[in-house]
């Protein structure tokens, strides 16, 4: 299933927990260095757009673009894989948790490196998975969606990129798939597990192991005695990075 399709799927209630996390962002904006003019690449709903920078998006789900807010960057439909600018159109180009979707991520991420001359990308490390409880001891199935995917390694060397850790914040606003990692009942909520791509793609039997899983393990004390050293953490490091180059 293309990113588009995931999307005109999934996002009709996208905006229901999807939002700015502001620590988040200011990790991003500050890697934009000081571009002027930005490219947001699978840009979704407009989270994370710089508001005093020229921003214009791309997004393939009609869905998604539908979404944007009034007075939000220009959107136009196509893929990261082809993009529709000149050499070095922009600044800088940016990505928030989106490559895992496209179809050759590698083919997208020189693509971004050809149409602007610095690159900033938010992604994960599929190395660790089990660092994140829920897929340690919930969710398996989250690695069967990477297999064959490119590693974190092979992403940054094909456009020459540094890696930069981003912490999350235990009260983040954004409800993106590990955001939830100190409030664990999130994730029986529907309405928070409709907001991220990873139920659909896993299927409807091992969303509701893990809802039913989860809960007894909340409601019985396990969660917390496996996971007690989180419990007073203000920020976790559950593998999440920004490609900078």
């Amino acid at each position: 299933m293309s990113s588009a399709q995931v999307y005109d799927t999934i996002g009709t209630t996208y905006t229901v927990t999807r939002r700015t996390e502001p620590r988040i962002a200011a990790q991003v904006w500050a890697a934009l260095g000081d571009a002027r003019t930005v490219l947001n690449v699978g840009a979704g709903t407009g989270s994370y757009e710089p508001a005093d920078r020229a921003v214009t998006a791309v997004e393939p789900s009609a869905v998604m673009r539908a979404q944007r807010p009034a007075g939000a960057a220009p959107c136009l439909a196509a893929a990261a894989e082809s993009l529709p600018f000149e050499d070095q159109s922009f600044d800088a180009a940016m990505a928030f948790a989106t490559i895992h979707h496209w179809q050759d991520p590698i083919a997208g991420l020189r693509e971004m490196r050809r149409v602007a001359r610095r690159v900033v990308v938010f992604t994960f490390d599929a190395g660790d998975l089990d660092r994140f409880w829920l897929n340690r001891d919930y969710l398996p199935e989250f690695a069967d969606l990477l297999a064959g995917r490119p590693a974190l390694t092979d992403l940054a060397r094909a456009i020459g990129a540094r890696t930069e850790p981003v912490l999350i914040p235990w009260d983040c606003a954004d409800g993106f798939y590990e955001a939830y990692w100190r409030r664990p009942e999130a994730y029986l909520d529907e309405n928070v597990r409709r907001g991220t791509s990873i139920w659909p793609s896993v299927g409807p039997d091992a969303e509701q192991r893990v809802v039913h899983g989860l809960g007894a393990d909340l409601a019985s004390g396990r969660w917390a005695e496996r996971n007690r050293d989180l419990l007073d953490l203000e920020a976790a490091e559950l593998g999440l990075r920004l490609l900078i180059a």
